[in-house]
């Protein structure tokens, strides 16, 4: 069984205040929607844990009814960061759920492809996640922000998410970074701490995030020509 949890409980700061983006409407609904519909549709998934900020289930109820979502669901809270609400999505899938697949409300350009590809390395090696390569050239700058370096992009990826890990890894993952009261940044990261290593999986069509108003006419743009 698979299960995919999809992180809906940001604030997302950068859009300006009292706008939640996962609600602003691209290309005909709103991006979560888009988001969800990708996994409700997807033949890898079995269910679906949406981890919502309080007080927001209703929206998300209204949701799922006007999509005619069909795949099990349920809601839980989010948490104080990031992770603590990746661990309230965690802990919150079926028993018998084998794989979890953690991924961005705000990344609604997610194909099966990707999600089926990172499902079946987690499978594999015990975590995995999906990546771009890096196309800009890219520089280390020093303290008085000059360069310092270049540096070699072809060992850089950038990671994006379905992060997908058997359920036993992530929940061993997540339990250190709470032990050892550790931010991080990404799921990956807490892989980290118990020596697990993660296999990249290439994402060969877009699959960017809603982070600010600048992303919304690319999302609209993809999302459109699918």
């Amino acid at each position: 069984m698979v299960s995919a949890v999809i992180v809906a409980a940001g604030k997302g700061t950068r859009m300006g205040p009292n706008v939640d983006k996962l609600f602003l409407e691209v290309a005909g609904k709103p991006i979560v929607a888009h988001t969800w519909s990708r996994f409700d549709a997807s033949p890898t998934i079995d269910e679906i844990v949406l981890v919502v900020r309080e007080g927001m289930q209703p929206d998300f109820e209204k949701i799922a009814r006007e999509n005619r979502f069909t795949k099990p669901y349920r809601m839980v809270a989010g948490g104080k960061e990031r992770q603590d609400s990746v661990w309230n999505g965690v802990r919150a899938v079926s028993e018998s759920a084998e794989i979890v697949a953690i991924h961005d409300a705000a990344r609604p350009c997610v194909t099966e492809e990707i999600i089926r590809n990172c499902v079946i390395a987690a499978r594999e090696t015990g975590a995995a996640v999906a990546a771009s390569r890096v196309t800009d050239t890219v520089k280390e700058v020093n303290a008085a922000g000059v360069i310092a370096r270049n540096i070699d992009r072809s060992t850089l990826r950038a990671v994006q998410t379905p992060q997908t890990f058997q359920r036993g890894v992530i929940l061993r993952a997540l339990a250190k970074v709470r032990e050892l009261g550790h931010q991080v940044t990404d799921d990956t990261a807490a892989c980290e701490l118990i020596g697990q290593s993660v296999r990249l999986v290439e994402s060969e069509t877009p699959n960017p995030k809603a982070t600010s108003l600048t992303d919304l006419p690319y999302l609209a743009l993809l999302l459109a020509v699918e």
